[in-house]
């Protein structure tokens, strides 16, 4: 009998988390064909954005849109649905933490979208930077700019994309904080490393001069002593039965 409601019991689980990822299914077609269709919007509001002067961005092939169009209603439906999902991740595991985490998974959930936003628009804007003066160097040398629409729509994309990732470093530290994963002291011992594994990881980002590379990681590493400040008076309940001892 206990074996039966058991898997009684699993099976609601399983049909639970099947219903849960055909509505993330069903909302990933939908954003992915909204993507899709408006696509020729987004580039041009993307080139019209940079406004890059004396610079022709050209298609290599007469099938690159389309292959760009589904890049770009792909990259939508990740971008858009990953909140939800993350979410529907929370409610499918939400009746095995504790309501202290619960809470604490609530608040920091608009904070990681807020978060996201401003790191994908501060990579927008280290762009605008960095491609405006590079064209213009170019120009000054006499070479044409002539740019694949392909590889500036994916740079430009990543480059967001990631930096939106990188911003959510401190919400991740504080959540792994509060339970009891890491340790304020630990950052703080390891904050060389850190640095450096920053420095390395935004090097590998579009665009690679030294001037991007400032302004990329500028913020990162505000971000991690920010880290520190927020949470230096937090004590996890062991340390403060300890310290009460």
């Amino acid at each position: 009998m206990e074996m039966l409601a058991e898997w009684d019991n699993f099976s609601l689980y399983l049909e639970d988390l099947r219903s849960r990822a055909y509505r993330l299914a069903i909302g990933f077609v939908a954003v992915f064909a909204i993507g899709f269709f408006a696509a020729g919007m987004i580039i041009n509001q993307m080139i019209r954005f940079f406004k890059l002067a004396n610079v022709t961005i050209a298609a290599t092939s007469p099938f690159q849109y389309f292959d760009l169009a589904m890049d770009i209603g792909f990259f939508c439906a990740v971008i858009i649905l990953a909140p939800f999902a993350i979410y529907e991740v929370y409610s499918f595991l939400k009746s095995a933490l504790t309501s202290r985490e619960q809470k604490l998974f609530l608040k920091l959930l608009p904070v990681g979208l807020l978060l996201f936003v401003s790191g994908f628009a501060y990579g927008f804007f280290t762009l605008y930077i960095s491609l405006s003066s590079l064209a213009k160097i170019n120009t000054d040398l006499g070479i044409t700019n002539m740019w694949d629409i392909g590889k500036f729509v994916a740079q430009v994309s990543l480059t967001g994309a990631l930096l939106g990732i990188l911003f959510q470093l401190p919400l991740v530290a504080t959540f792994l904080i509060r339970v009891g994963v890491l340790s304020v002291a630990f950052l703080r011992e390891k904050r060389r490393h850190a640095i450096v594994i920053i420095f390395i990881f935004v090097s590998l980002l579009p665009p690679t001069d030294v001037l991007s590379l400032i302004i990329l990681t500028l913020p990162l590493l505000i971000m991690y002593e920010v880290i520190l400040i927020i949470n230096r008076a937090y004590k996890s309940p062991e340390e403060s039965i300890k310290a009460y001892v």
